[in-house]
């Protein structure tokens, strides 16, 4: 027998400057005072409106809230232009991403009213019924501040009761920029360096993916530009973005807030890229993607006749000047610990946006107890507030339990524990939520239900105790359950290319890892890959643990299974050749194919009869079923249990 549930994915808090870069000295600092004197204006040209304020113009398409000019200090940032995308299906058809054409226009805050501090655009696209379109009302916002760097976006989408059903899979903001200024990329100080050049992807060798090419030319001739490889988790990147080596010009996403992200503190996304063209231009391309399906993302499953709607936002797309690009990046990553000092918003007024005063807040302590692992503790936990898990759809628009790893249709709202495991969770609107919580070390998460969240108050959990589930005494493990497989061989290697491609020849007999002698971050691999055979047909691999026990007490052994990367295959167990269960078909959260070591995670623990064992020498086997490449499996942690 067995069970599948998901646990979470950890990720380390970061820790941002809280001081503003400035390098440009008195001219400068003079040249900012001049512009901040500016107010803000807004001008309708009849088929696009602009908002200015000295510093920041963008010129806005009145037809579908698209960017026509998005200019900094005087330069014009984009090739091409900026644009929000929403790409879903009505069940029973094809994908659409037709929005309405016709759109109404409001100034939602002139400055002409608030002496130029504050000017506010809003677009909306309605719905109208028979038009083939999206059901969904769309509106998108932008709001621009007095002397200010950057430009607030935000979108509000609304489905009304009457409107059809309708699956959102992705949406996006998107800003194509000029090629010939933005030369450098930075998503992490990992992923911080100058890029290749459209013509260099152009010219590239096409590999296993589409999104992946080998470089003939540029200065990254002979590595692989994979689009991936600069995907991110939202948690570890509070600001992200393009910067120009030679122009000394930055253009960065600054989220503020992970409430409208779906999947919460975990999720990982695209952020930044070359844009996959055969023919120019293949532009410089930032990305913020706020509903995402890649890493076990799941849709949006909207009823027929639901009353719905979702605020992404208001982020920020910032824009610096500075001597280097990491200069800039400082620079944003302090402005984005700003932002998130002032959420919500003051300014921000919006049917449905819920300001300081209509949000509550919940406290309390959380408390480890694990006699098996007396170092267990909440220290630096991750606990959050979120909706009861309830039935949505998965990719294949079957139906599938959402929880908090997959919600994007609600809100969630998340903090760190404090070294005591005391926490403070501000900022959430009123309603009824589950209580949850993980942390690096410990298997499983934990849950607490019925938490009432009411405006204006704090509510005041006292001391919560998480007990892990255990399902006997502890015989072995592998790996250290901390949501990833960074532990492993090569798990210390993500968002390189092709990691996988390795597996041939590193395990050409694939993995026997001995307890007590091998060591795990060698001897076991960080993806169970399929393997290809003379005739080129994939193939499922079978890995094997051996271990010795002493004596074999009567009982029940269950083996714990954690998963952080699956793609449509299962893993069948084996205990000294009897088969004791099976996984069951995985879902797709396309980790290995993506070059990450996590996504989702998944747990399966199979019980069976202490008498496969025996004492000496005991084989366990993992086999899985794969048909194509990407169907491997990544491992987050495994442990044996045996109930005496």
């Amino acid at each position: 027998m067995h069970s599948l549930r998901r646990g979470g994915a950890v990720v380390s808090s970061i820790l941002l400057a809280v001081a503003l870069f400035a390098w440009c000295g008195v001219p400068c600092a003079r040249a900012q005072d001049q512009r901040q004197a500016q107010g803000v204006k807004i001008t309708d040209s009849g088929k696009a409106v602009t908002l200015e304020n000295g510093v920041i113009s963008v010129t806005i398409d009145k037809t579908n809230g698209n960017f026509l000019r998005f200019g900094y200090d005087g330069t014009d940032l984009l090739d091409r232009h900026g644009y929000w995308d929403v790409v879903g299906d009505i069940p029973g058809q094809t994908d659409t991403r037709t929005h309405e054409t016709t759109s109404v226009v409001t100034v939602t805050q002139d400055p002409a009213h608030n002496g130029g501090d504050i000017g506010e655009v809003e677009v909306l696209s309605p719905y109208r019924a028979g038009s083939g379109g999206q059901p969904l009302d769309i509106a998108v916002r932008y709001t621009l501040r007095r002397g200010d760097s950057g430009l607030y976006c935000w979108t509000i989408v609304r489905h009304k009761p009457g409107y059809p059903a309708f699956n959102i899979e992705i949406a996006t903001f998107t800003l194509k920029l000029k090629g010939d200024l933005f030369d450098h990329l930075t998503i992490d100080a990992a992923r911080n360096r100058q890029m290749i050049t459209g013509y260099d992807w152009e010219h590239g060798q096409p590999l296993n993916l589409k999104e992946a090419r080998r470089m003939t030319t540029g200065i990254h001739a002979g590595e692989v530009e994979h689009k991936y490889d600069y995907s991110a988790m939202f948690s570890q990147t509070p600001a992200y973005g393009w910067s120009s080596t030679a122009g000394k010009v930055g253009i960065w996403i600054v989220n503020p807030s992970l409430e409208y992200i779906n999947g919460s503190p975990t999720k990982i996304e695209l952020t930044g890229h070359i844009d996959l063209k055969d023919t120019p231009p293949a532009d410089p391309t930032l990305l913020f993607v706020w509903h995402g399906s890649h890493y076990g993302g799941m849709p949006i499953a909207i009823q027929s006749g639901e009353d719905w709607s979702k605020i992404t936002g208001p982020f920020l797309v910032y824009c610096n000047h500075g001597p280097t690009p990491d200069a800039m990046w400082k620079d944003a990553l302090a402005r984005a610990a700003v932002e998130q000092g002032e959420w919500p918003y003051s300014w921000a007024k919006a049917p449905g946006y819920a300001s300081a005063a209509e949000r509550g807040a919940v406290e309390g302590r959380l408390v480890v107890t694990d006699p098996q692992q007396p170092s267990a503790s909440a220290s630096n936990a991750w606990v959050g507030l979120a909706l009861p898990p309830y039935q949505g759809v998965d990719l294949a628009r079957k139906p599938i339990t959402i929880d908090w790893q997959t919600d994007g249709k609600h809100y969630q709202y998340w903090t760190r524990a404090d070294a005591t495991g005391a926490f403070t969770i501000p900022n959430a609107r009123p309603g009824k939520y589950v209580l949850y919580a993980f942390n690096n070390g410990i298997l499983g998460d934990f849950s607490h239900a019925d938490v009432s969240v009411t405006a204006g108050q704090t509510l005041n959990l006292g001391t919560l105790t998480w007990t892990p589930v255990r399902y006997g005494r502890q015989v072995w493990e592998i790996g250290i359950p901390d949501r990833s497989a960074s532990e492993f061989r090569h798990g210390n290697q993500p968002w390189v290319w092709g990691l996988y491609n390795l597996y041939p020849r590193e395990f050409p007999n694939d993995v026997n890892f001995v307890i007590g002698k091998s060591d795990w971050s060698r001897d076991w691999n960080y993806v169970q890959p399929p393997r290809q055979d003379a005739a080129g047909q994939w193939h499922g691999t079978t890995w094997k643990i051996t271990f010795d026990m002493a004596s074999v007490p009567p009982g029940t052994g269950t083996l714990r299974l954690a998963l952080c990367g699956t793609r449509n295959t299962q893993i069948d167990v084996a205990v000294n050749g009897h088969p004791i269960g099976t996984t069951g078909l995985l879902p797709s959260s396309g980790a290995m194919h993506r070059d990450a070591m996590r996504s989702i995670e998944l747990e399966s623990d199979l019980h069976f009869n202490t008498g496969l064992l025996v004492p000496g020498t005991n084989v366990m086997t993992l086999a899985t079923h794969s048909r194509t490449w990407p169907e491997g499996v990544e491992y987050d942690y495994l442990r044996l249990e045996v109930a005496d």
